[in-house]
């Protein structure tokens, strides 16, 4: 499954992509963080791997994040591994005329074991999500709001 989303922050690119690069960032604009861990790699280089911990609702599930690609302030490609979920992302970052920030997230889905079910009877949950995160980066980003204070 293959989806493309953007949004339109209204911030310059460099200040939009020193928000979303700070780790410590994460958990204003992403429901349910609950934190991240450096596996292998230098830190936040192309090849590093981390840990990412969620929760939604009452279940807790990890993730491992992988660098696939670092340009920034242009482009940062990453996968996702979680159970039965594999998430190629590619996020791109324009310059638009009037100052603000074009974010364009590229995002496959590769699915096994049961998710192969959720991913064919609920495509448009994934597409949902991952737009809801950039909706609530957007309000961080320009307003500073933060989803902790839902």
């Amino acid at each position: 499954m293959e989806y493309t989303l953007d949004i339109e922050i209204k911030s310059p690119r460099n200040e939009v992509v020193k928000k979303m690069d700070n780790e410590e960032n994460m958990k204003h604009w992403q429901k349910g963080f609950i934190s991240m861990e450096h596996l292998s790699g230098e830190k936040g280089k192309t090849g590093a791997t981390s840990k990412l911990t969620y929760k939604m609702g009452k279940r807790e599930f990890e993730m491992i994040e992988t660098i696939t690609m670092l340009d920034l302030p242009d482009a940062i490609h990453l996968t996702f591994d979680a159970k039965n979920v594999y998430n190629i992302q590619e996020n791109y970052f324009e310059e638009l005329p009037n100052g603000n920030t074009k974010w364009i997230s590229k995002n496959e889905f590769r699915f096994s074991g049961f998710m192969k079910i959720m991913g064919f009877l609920m495509p448009g949950a994934f597409k949902k999500q991952s737009l809801a995160y950039m909706k609530d980066f957007k309000a961080f980003a320009e307003e500073g709001k933060s989803v902790l204070n839902h």
